[in-house]
């Protein structure tokens, strides 16, 4: 059951679910909140450049495997890291052999994972929430500055890749996944899953957001994902505890950084153009 045939496949699957979350999200149709959004790139430098900063770690983070080759570390830490594990992620694939649950997991992996990090830029926005806004980037941009150093000297190999018992689900429904996503997901970028810590900063995020549907959808979606990690044969549980951590320092981190620019009489949208964006009363939930 193939249901990507190549990255434009996940790219227009993506598109489409970013306006329905933002819907959902937000309960106004996603024209007016990518309006304001778009406003708000314009009307603060502060916004602007805060998100130019999350693109750009977002966009430079596929060069690190080029570093990774540069670097050229030999080690590999697969063993001392998950060889207490065994190859249980084979039991589950055998206990839940279904191809509707490859494809249902593989969606929230690879559609419903990046769409919701999307979508929560403009409902947070839409709705006035700089405070979230803020939070959750600087929280994207601690989770990836914090994970490559790992990728780049913590060597741990995909549970598929390391065991044979353990099957990569994925090509079920993504054939070509190794020719046309591996370049974004190094092989041996496991520890610690990226998948958990980012989807589990959107959770924690969206909890504090005051729009109830929201915040259940992205514990869902992270629940979910979390369970997609394992099932696909893709990560260790050694990695999810790590970016369970990780998440939780992230969101730590940037909703202290959110709580100072809200706080600093120089915080653009924050505390001079809010009027200027003209966001609804709250989302009600």
């Amino acid at each position: 059951m193939t249901l990507f045939h190549s990255m434009s496949t996940v790219t227009y699957s993506t598109a489409l679910a970013v306006a329905v979350l933002i819907w959902f999200g937000a309960g106004r149709q996603p024209l007016a909140v990518g309006m304001a959004f778009f406003r708000a790139l314009f009307q603060s430098r502060q916004y602007l450049l805060v998100f130019i900063a999350v693109i750009a770690i977002l966009f430079l983070n596929k060069y690190e495997l080029h570093l990774e080759n540069w670097l050229n570390v030999s080690y590999d830490l697969t063993a001392a890291l998950t060889g207490w594990e065994g190859a249980w992620q084979a039991k589950l694939q055998a206990s839940l052999p279904s191809d509707t649950l490859i494809g249902f997991t593989a969606i929230f992996y690879l559609v419903l994972f990046q769409a919701t990090m999307m979508a929560s830029f403009g409902i947070y926005t839409y709705a006035g929430n700089m405070k979230l806004y803020y939070a959750l980037s600087f929280a994207i941009l601690g989770n990836y500055l914090l994970a490559v150093p790992f990728y780049l000297y913590v060597p741990v190999n995909e549970a598929w890749y390391a065991d044979s018992q353990i099957r990569f689900l994925m090509l079920n429904v993504f054939p070509t996944f190794e020719q046309h996503y591996r370049a974004l997901s190094g092989i041996n970028n496991c520890f610690p899953s990226l998948h958990t810590s980012l989807s589990v900063t959107m959770a924690l995020i969206a909890s504090r957001s005051g729009i109830r549907r929201w915040s259940i959808f992205a514990w869902i979606n992270a629940i979910v994902v979390i369970f997609a990690i394992f099932y696909l044969g893709i990560h260790w549980f050694t990695d999810m505890v790590a970016g369970l951590v990780l998440a939780s320092v992230s969101v730590y981190v940037g909703l202290k950084i959110a709580a100072r620019m809200e706080s600093h009489p120089h915080s653009g949208i924050l505390s001079r153009s809010r009027n200027k964006l003209d966001p609804p009363s709250p989302v009600e939930s």
